[in-house]
């Protein structure tokens, strides 16, 4: 229920913006504005001011704008008919709505930034790794414990999060890889396998582990009946090695664990400035998620972040440079689809953008959620500026057409031509939600 309302929440925002960009064009240019509707289907409730019937519909995710005139092949009568305006205007009222939504994602973004950016240090850094698990990917390729990412895809010298970007682009394909091992660069190839798709793909599963700190991990506090409070490990600890290994972050100690399949381990503990020796035995235990691991049983101090409190004119142009970041990664995440080196089924729909926003609300500081929505804005605005009818784009294609040709397209064309694309948005829209569904595992139990 939660998910649900908190779905509604994100989507109300960015629909109310969006139709607000066209409402607002609209009655700038004198067109008569019959009804602003957030969601669709049945009217719940609302208010009727002027011409205009403000109103709250029965399905949520969506919104429109009706305007007087408006519909294809339907010949004005009035001089406030959508239609009777100059073609100008009618593309300024169609761009008015996905440039709302950018300026949507710009503003958050900038608020975020001047008001509280706390994000993890090592995700802007270079892109350095802590362990390698044996049988990985990146294993494959050579790379050690340490070494220095300098060449990802097509970047060069990334930091982590340009890495999780590009292998997010390059699921299931083999891409350039170089590093740095005692000084030398090696130039080599990977294979960014994804056996379960976008959804459950991670870099610590293609055996790139981050190095998250410059300090060994500290333990927090320790679970009750596990092997770390057996041991004798204490709150304050630093594990300063396990088997002769420097690691510096719990996924990095985890996946050593996992290689070693539960075999004792000998941990050296800094405690006070002091060195102790202990031996350990991991146990196989539940990791929250269904699935059992080997763990020691305590919780870890989290690796720093960087908080930043930026004056505006900083916090416009951190602004800028991640929403462009976005954009170009969303229009490349398109071609890609049209290329088929992005799979359709990596697509979310409702329910997995619900799922999305409920583990952003979640994480702490305000950044996750701030930047998911400022994302899901970017893509309700360049989703809707695509050149298919029933769109925004597809109108303004209609339009650069006509004032080219300096006429009017033949109206029964158009009629078709909107017809088919509405039957081609709903069969995409199943599509989406569908692949939404069977994410879900929800026909994991029918067996044959």
């Amino acid at each position: 229920m939660s998910t649900i309302i908190q779905l509604g929440i994100v989507l109300g925002i960015m629909v109310l913006v969006h139709e607000f960009g066209h409402f607002a064009v609209a009655k700038l240019c004198g067109i008569r504005v019959e009804t602003f509707s957030i969601g669709f289907g049945k009217r719940l409730i609302g208010f009727k001011r002027g011409d205009t019937d403000y109103r709250l519909s029965l399905l949520p995710l969506g919104g429109y704008v009706k305007m007087s005139g408006d519909n294809p092949g339907e010949a004005p009568t009035d001089p406030g008919d959508f239609n009777a305006h100059p073609r100008w205007q009618r593309m300024l009222v169609a761009l008015a709505g996905p440039f709302a939504n950018f300026i949507l994602a710009f503003g958050l973004m900038t608020g975020v930034s001047m008001l509280h950016n706390e994000v993890q240090e090592y995700i802007s850094s270079p892109a350095r790794t802590d362990y390698i698990p044996i049988n990985t990917q990146a294993a494959r390729t050579g790379i050690h414990s340490g070494d220095l990412i300098v060449h990802y895809d097509t970047i060069e010298n990334p930091t982590w999060d340009q890495v999780a970007i590009r292998s997010l682009l390059n699921l299931n394909q083999t891409i350039p890889f170089s590093y740095l091992h005692d000084g030398q660069r090696v130039d080599t190839k990977l294979f960014v396998e994804a056996k379960g798709g976008a959804d459950n793909f991670a870099l610590d599963r293609l055996g790139l582990i981050p190095k998250m700190q410059n300090v060994p991990v500290k333990v927090d506090s320790l679970e009750p009946n596990m092997p770390a409070a057996k041991a004798g490990l204490q709150s304050g600890d630093q594990i300063a090695t396990i088997d002769g290994l420097q690691l510096h972050s719990v996924p990095a100690l985890l996946a050593y664990l996992q290689d070693q399949a539960g075999k004792p381990a000998s941990l050296v503990v800094d405690r006070s400035g002091k060195t102790v020796p202990l031996q350990i035995t991991p146990q196989l235990a539940e990791v929250g998620d269904g699935t059992k691991d080997y763990r020691l049983g305590f919780r870890p101090v989290q690796p720093p972040v960087k908080i930043e409190r930026l004056p505006f004119g900083k916090a416009l142009a951190a602004s800028w440079d991640y929403n462009k970041k976005g954009s170009m990664l969303i229009v490349e995440v398109l071609k890609r689809m049209f290329t088929r080196q992005v799979s359709v089924r990596s697509l979310s729909g409702p329910i997995g953008i619900g799922q999305q926003i409920h583990q952003a609300a979640a994480m702490p500081g305000w950044m996750p959620i701030i930047g998911l929505m400022a994302y899901i804005s970017l893509n309700l605005g360049i989703f809707n500026l695509l050149p298919i009818p029933i769109l925004d784009g597809g109108m303004l294609l209609f339009l650069v057409v006509e004032s080219i040709m300096r006429r009017d397209l033949n109206q029964q064309l158009k009629e078709r031509v909107y017809q088919v694309a509405f039957v081609c948005i709903l069969v995409f829209a199943a599509m989406v939600i569908f692949n939404d569904l069977t994410k879900l595992n929800l026909f994991t139990k029918v067996k044959p």
